[in-house]
């Protein structure tokens, strides 16, 4: 566990001063977006790893244009339900082959024109494994993609399936390669690139202060039009707290997801100059159960590798008291890993509810009894003794951790709590070296994005799980060009019977946004996507919300 030198009463008093200063310096059309995470480098293709966050990808969005957008409907299967960005328009030659029109205004920061090489650029760093393992898994299934003039695009994949113009669109934005070409393969992350990026989208780098901010200017040229938000203030504060006194105090506009306890979003929804807007979210909590010996993955663990014991721990747990608890009306147990973004969820199954006679039996039978009766189970001589990660950045989390700590302690499971910085935290799940680590995860709008975690090979299969018959039913869902609800429901009841994890809850988000502010919408995949069409009214105007 790490300790911070500086005090939360010094860190929130520094918190406030420089935000201070950034709101007095900012003009009328702005604002200031507070947040918990950090963006360090929200550069296509180099999200990957430890700099695969949501900080990144947010602020990536406000730079660099995909070729199309989702639509309101969040439709990740078929041809229809996407909005042109890059791409004006597109069509089909035949079953495998998709042709996309670059619109011929868009230009980079730097005035150079977007062309089919920069898409051609991008596309092959993504499917470099070397490069982008993670861009890499996701887009296996195009075969090529090809430039025909500078305008065209044609993308070829190798069979046919219900998500190909998903695949060609949402995981890859282009890069310029009159800037980038001609750097290494890997020279792009270590480049001045990272300190002033050159993007395509409705705004400009200007600046970043480590540990403090990054600053974003309306692109007035931007070719779909001029943004309504002149500048952007993007303040990183890592205390919740501190987030929450700096939207409070007038010194943020808006805010992410305001963080429990309940009593916040009483005192945010007291404030006449801010409104709650609720949004869908892609988040899942969830227990992740390691598999493998801490530090060591070429041995099992030597509790958890058991699927007795880890379905033990689940059943352990009364889940609906801690998404009441923590979040109120705002969460729900989720079955299996489905947030409330994937349509696969709904009608897959009902989460079990605790039952610790069930869970005492399932140790028993493999061992575990109060034999010294100090009321801890043990087996051998050895206390059932486990360490919870998790970060201290995550408020749900950390009060979460908690209650099941109680929870286990009931049943005679001794759960030791190590709270971490986020680096730290990450390092170590990234590493292997934890027994439970209090995971959570924003996935895509597509169930596609399961194969990340929870198939063997999968780029962030933190805990070794692996269950061929789970890799053979999400092989087969994706391929499908028909309905593939039942082939998506059964990979999530095979993955609960499994349990690798804990899955505990799936929030909505509760945003916080400034009442000067009109035209609000917040999407799930995405929250800030569509502040380029946001406007800047008087304090209390009329605004619409939504997503």
């Amino acid at each position: 566990m790490t300790r911070s030198a500086t005090s939360p009463t010094a860190l929130l008093l520094l918190a406030f001063l420089t935000a201070a200063q950034a709101s007095a310096q900012r003009p009328a059309s702005s604002i200031v977006i507070v947040t918990g995470g950090e963006p360090s480098m929200p550069i296509p293709t180099l999200m990957e790893g430890a700099q695969n966050q949501v900080a990144n990808f947010e602020v990536a969005d406000h730079l660099f244009l995909r070729l199309a957008n989702l639509g309101p409907g969040l439709i990740t299967a078929g041809d229809r339900g996407f909005v042109p960005m890059l791409a004006r328009s597109w069509s089909r030659r035949d079953s495998v082959t998709l042709v996309f029109e670059l619109d011929p205004r868009a230009r980079w920061h730097d005035g150079a024109p977007v062309t089919a090489r920069d898409v051609l650029f991008a596309f092959a760093r993504a499917r470099d494994p070397a490069i982008a393992p993670k861009l890499a898994t996701l887009t296996q299934h195009i075969a090529a993609v090809e430039a025909d003039g500078d305008h065209r695009v044609v993308i070829r994949f190798t069979h046919p399936y219900a998500e190909q113009l998903y695949d060609a669109t949402w995981h890859v934005a282009p890069l310029p390669a009159h800037l980038l070409a001609q750097l290494p393969p890997d020279g792009l992350a270590r480049s001045s690139f990272l300190e002033h990026p050159i993007g395509n989208g409705p705004y400009r780098w200007v600046r970043r202060v480590p540990g403090e901010f990054i600053e974003l200017a309306a692109d007035t040229t931007f070719f779909l039009g001029r943004p309504g938000i002149n500048r952007v203030i993007i303040r990183s504060a890592a205390d919740a707290d501190a987030r929450l006194n700096l939207l409070l105090s007038g010194q943020a506009d808006a805010m992410d997801n305001v963080p429990p306890p309940l009593s916040n979003l009483q005192r945010v929804a007291a404030d006449p100059d801010v409104r709650l807007v609720t949004v869908p979210s892609p988040t899942l909590g969830f227990l992740l159960f390691n598999q493998r010996a801490r530090r060591d993955s070429t041995r099992p663990h030597p509790v958890l590798a058991d699927a007795d014991v880890r379905r033990a721990l689940v059943l352990a747990l009364d889940r609906q008291v801690l998404v009441r608890a923590v979040l109120g009306e705002y969460g729900e147990v989720p079955f299996g890993p489905a947030s409330p973004l994937l349509w696969i969820g709904h009608g897959a199954g009902t989460p079990l509810r605790q039952d610790r006679a069930a869970a005492t039996r399932l140790l028993a039978a493999r061992g575990w009894a109060d034999h010294d009766r100090d009321g801890v189970l043990d087996r051998h001589g050895v206390p059932l003794a486990l360490t919870l990660n998790y970060p201290g950045t995550s408020a749900i989390r950390r009060t979460m951790a908690q209650l099941i700590q109680e929870q286990y302690r009931q049943l005679g499971i001794r759960v030791d709590l190590a709270q971490f910085e986020f680096p730290v935290y990450l390092e170590r799940r990234d590493g292997g070296d934890f027994d439970i680590d209090f995971s959570s995860t924003t996935q895509d709008p597509s169930p596609s994005g399961l194969t990340q975690s929870w198939t063997c090979a999968g780029g962030l299969n933190r805990a070794h799980y692996c269950d061929p018959a789970v890799d053979s039913l999400i092989t087969r869902a994706i391929a499908s060009q028909g309905d593939t609800r039942t082939v998506w429901r059964r990979v999530l009841q095979r993955i609960e019977q499994d349990a690798p994890a804990a899955f505990i809850y799936a929030p909505t988000y509760v945003f916080a946004v400034n009442r000067r502010y009109r035209d609000v919408t917040i999407r799930p995949e995405s929250s800030w996507i569509s502040l380029w069409r946001w406007s800047v009214g008087p304090a209390g105007s009329p605004q619409t919300a939504g997503y």
